[in-house]
């Protein structure tokens, strides 16, 4: 008869657990690879992502008092310090924090989140897109 709790159960739950977790994650490029086919399905003449234009979406604020930068720094390579709680956060750049841009579900929280700051409402893929596109040029 097989023991259904033990050593072995809770080892193989564990393993389960991580491979899972590995099937789920992405790379950077991968991330925007899916934002690049979500624009390409709303507007077929979609002619690729921008970092230049990525670049003047981070650094500039778009009619509310906030930018990207204003919490992640114009330098996403470094820590960065949320404008209004004072909370250090996690270098944006993914050359700079491997986990950045890894895990879809929260990649989308996150856009979602800072865009509602930044914008007041969700950003579109395009903004994204450019917004990564500017991030993975970022050098450590």
């Amino acid at each position: 008869m097989m023991r259904k709790n033990g050593p072995m159960a809770g080892m193989l739950t564990l393993l389960l657990l991580s491979a899972t977790q590995a099937a789920t994650a992405e790379t950077p490029t991968e991330i925007l690879s899916g934002f690049e086919t979500t624009k390409k399905q709303a507007d077929r003449g979609f002619r690729g992502f921008s970092a230049q234009r990525g670049e003047q979406f981070f650094k500039t604020t778009h009619g509310n008092e906030w930018s990207c930068a204003s919490c992640h720094g114009n330098d996403a390579t470094v820590t960065g310090k949320h404008a209004k709680t004072g909370k250090l956060i996690e270098p944006l750049a993914p050359t700079a924090n491997a986990k950045r841009f890894t895990d879809p579900a929260k990649v989308e929280k996150w856009f979602k989140r800072n865009c509602n700051d930044v914008l007041s409402r969700t950003c579109t893929a395009q903004e994204k897109g450019d917004v990564l596109a500017y991030l993975l040029t970022l050098k450590k």
